[in-house]
C-alpha cells in the first residue's frame, strides 16, 4: 500500500504560513517535557490568580487544539475542513465538574449539538464523557459495586436520565454519538450503561456507540461477549477504538493499591491488542461499527488493508477513521483524499474550562515516543516545501 501519509501539501492545504509556524513552534514547545510540566503549573497558578492569560492562551494553544469557546464558534472551523472532505465531531472537553447544575448543563449542550449533526453532513457524530453526566466517585462506587445510599440511588437515577435523554435524541433524530472511554475504576459502571443504551435504541441502526481502549488488555473478552448479548439479544453495537488516554494514572493507582494493572505491559502487547481488536471487528460489520480513534499510521494501514483484503468499500458508512484536531493531519487529510471516511474531534468550551484539557493533551503528547518528533520532521518538510 502506497505511504500516502508522507504527502504534507495535502496534510497541511489548510493551514497558512502563519498557521504553519505557529504548529511549529508549538510542538517544538511540546516536545521538552519539562518545559510541558513548567507551562502547566504556570498556566494553573496564573488562572487561579485571575491573571490576564486567557488572551494568549486563546492565540496559542487553544486556537491550534480547540475549534472555539462554543458551538457556533467552531463552525468556520467546521466548514473548512469539510472542504477537504474531513469531518468533525463536536467535542465539549470540559473536564472535572462535581455539582449538578454543570452536568445538566453538559446534557443541554450534547441535545444542541445533536440538532448541529442532523443539520450538517460535516459534523456525523455528537459525542460526550460519562463524566460529563455524572460525578466521578459515583460511577466509582457502582462500579465497585458497593450499596449506594438513597440519595445516591436518586442521584444515580438522574444519571441515567441524562443518558437517556441524549440517546433517544440521537436515535429519533438518526444520527449516532459517541460515549468516550474513561478511567478503568469507574467504567463498569459505565459499559453497563452505554450497553442499556445500545439494547434500547441500537436494533436498527448503530446510533449509540461505546468506547474500548486497547491499551487494557481485558478490552477485546469484553466485546466479544458484548457482541454475543448482541447477536443474542437483537441490537447493534458501535464502538469507537483507540489505545487509551490514562496510562500513568492506570499503573500508578495499580501499584499504590496492590492489584494487577489492566494496562498491557509494553506497546507492543496494546498495537496487538488494538490490531486484534479491529480484525474482530472487520469480520463482523454486519453487527458491529468501528470508529477508529488512532494517530498511528501503522493502524490506519492495517485497517486500510483489512478493509481492501474483506472487499469493504472505503467509503463504508461502518467504518470511519478519527484524529484529534491540531494532530496527526498527514493522516486525517490524506486519508480524506483517497476517499476514506475521517473525522476529526474538535474541543470546545470556555478557554479557563477547557485548560485542563490542553494540559492532559500536552502531557500525553510528551509520554508518547515518536509522535511529537514525526509530527515536528512533516511540519519541517512542508516548511521546506513552501521555502518558508
Amino acid at each position: 500500500m502506497d505511504q500516502i501519509f508522507e504527502n504534507t501539501a495535502t496534510a497541511f492545504a489548510l493551514k497558512t504560513d502563519s498557521e504553519l509556524e505557529r504548529a511549529y513552534f508549538l510542538f517544538k514547545m511540546i516536545s521538552n517535557e519539562p518545559l510541558v510540566k513548567m507551562g502547566s503549573v504556570i498556566t494553573n497558578f496564573a488562572f487561579k490568580a485571575h491573571l490576564p492569560v486567557e488572551s494568549l492562551i486563546r492565540a496559542t494553544v487553544f486556537d491550534h487544539f480547540c475549534g472555539g469557546v462554543n458551538e457556533r464558534d467552531c463552525l468556520p472551523v467546521v466548514d473548512r475542513m469539510w472542504e477537504k472532505g474531513v469531518c468533525s465531531v463536536l467535542d465539549y472537553s470540559v473536564e472535572g465538574k462535581e455539582e449538578e447544575d454543570p452536568f445538566d448543563a453538559a446534557t443541554e449542550i450534547i441535545l444542541t449539538i445533536l440538532d448541529f449533526v442532523k443539520e450538517k453532513e460535516a459534523i456525523p457524530y455528537a459525542v460526550f464523557k460519562p463524566t460529563g453526566f455524572g460525578r466521578f466517585a459515583l460511577y466509582q462506587k457502582i462500579s465497585e459495586k458497593k450499596k449506594l445510599t438513597s440519595s445516591e440511588e436518586a442521584e444515580w437515577q438522574r444519571v441515567v436520565n441524562r443518558f437517556d435523554k441524549v440517546c433517544k435524541k440521537a436515535h429519533d433524530l438518526e444520527v449516532s454519538l459517541l460515549i468516550d472511554g474513561e478511567e478503568s475504576w469507574m467504567q463498569d459502571a459505565a459499559d453497563n450503561l452505554a450497553e442499556d443504551m445500545m439494547r434500547k435504541y441500537n436494533k436498527k441502526k448503530r446510533i449509540v456507540f461505546n468506547t474500548l481502549q486497547t491499551y487494557r488488555w481485558d478490552r477485546l473478552p469484553y466485546l466479544k461477549s458484548l457482541h454475543e448479548r448482541a447477536v443474542k439479544d437483537g441490537f447493534l453495537v458501535g464502538m469507537k477504538v483507540v489505545r487509551g488516554a490514562y496510562m500513568e494514572k492506570e499503573n500508578d493507582r495499580a501499584k499504590e493499591k496492590g492489584y494487577v494493572s489492566p494496562i498491557c505491559k509494553t506497546k507492543a502487547e496494546t498495537d496487538d491488542n488494538f490490531n486484534a481488536t479491529i480484525e474482530y471487528m472487520i469480520n463482523h460489520l454486519d453487527t458491529l461499527s468501528i470508529f477508529a480513534g488512532t494517530h498511528n499510521e501503522e493502524s490506519c494501514y492495517r485497517l486500510m488493508q483489512l478493509m481492501e483484503d474483506n472487499g469493504v468499500d472505503k467509503n463504508n458508512t461502518h467504518i470511519w477513521f478519527g484524529q484529534l484536531y491540531g494532530m496527526s493531519d498527514h493522516i486525517s487529510y490524506n486519508l480524506a483524499a483517497n476517499g476514506y471516511n475521517v473525522a476529526k474531534y474538535l474541543p470546545f468550551g470556555p478557554v479557563r474550562d477547557v485548560m485542563p484539557y490542553l494540559i492532559r493533551r500536552a502531557d500525553e503528547n510528551t509520554s508518547v515516543a515518536g509522535q511529537t518528533s514525526r509530527e515536528l520532521s512533516l511540519l519541517k518538510k512542508e516548511r521546506k516545501r513552501r521555502k518558508m
